[in-house]
């Protein structure tokens, strides 16, 4: 009897966590579609919808102390609350990064589109294919899956790279582009803290499956 009403509170504890991961890959993709398509009803639309992310975040971690503390799991079933412990707020971070780029894409759309978004969009891409695979992994388990994402996080930082020098350049051939181009360079940098936090997701899958501390294992 015990050991079931721990496995309901497992795949309950997994059930909200894919929902706050829903959630939160959902704001990051909205956020870069109002600086894209320069939407800011739906960038304000990100930041009015941040509350129900942090009410989850809350609701998870109680279920984690709750779940700990009432059934006392062991081995991979600890190590599983452990880690939804540690993701949640990571995912809670991550959508607060999209709500930055909702607020630079607000300041944006109220000024001279300055030009196509460059390595933008496409490095927004790359950071929301790599969480939804990271949930995957962690859903399902998966830490080979799990340290795959982890080697994409090396194409984000590429094009970070080549898109702050463009961005550099771009403010030093034309000034007047500076203040618009310094809020790009932030979305920019939001999406690469983004990556960097789907890769501790991932780093967590691989604990929580293989019982391996692998952070800056590099």
């Amino acid at each position: 009897m015990e050991h079931r009403l721990l496995d309901r509170e497992l795949d309950a504890l997994r059930d909200r966590v894919l929902l706050l991961g829903g959630e939160t890959e959902r704001a990051l993709q909205r956020a870069m579609y109002s600086l894209v398509e320069r939407d800011s009803v739906t960038a304000q639309e990100v930041l009015d919808d941040d509350d129900q992310i942090d009410n989850l975040e809350v609701e998870i971690d109680r279920l984690c102390v709750d779940t700990i503390a009432l059934r006392q799991p062991a081995a991979r079933d600890l190590r599983f609350v452990i880690s939804v412990a540690k993701i949640t707020p990571i995912l809670e971070r991550i959508a607060d990064h999209a709500c930055n780029i909702a607020r630079a894409a607000i300041d944006l759309n109220d000024e001279p589109e300055l030009k196509p978004y460059i390595d933008l969009p496409r490095m927004s891409e790359q950071a929301s294919s790599m969480l939804h695979a990271a949930l995957d992994a962690f859903t399902n388990g998966d830490a080979e899956a799990a340290r795959a994402v982890i080697e994409r996080d090396d194409e984000i930082d590429e094009i970070y790279n080549r898109l702050f020098h463009d961005l550099i350049d771009m403010m030093v051939a034309d000034p007047t582009t500076t203040t618009r181009a310094a809020r790009m360079l932030f979305v920019a940098k939001h999406i690469e803290r983004i990556g960097d936090y789907v890769t501790d997701i991932c780093e967590l899958t691989v604990y929580m499956t293989e019982a391996a501390f692998i952070k800056h294992s590099n």
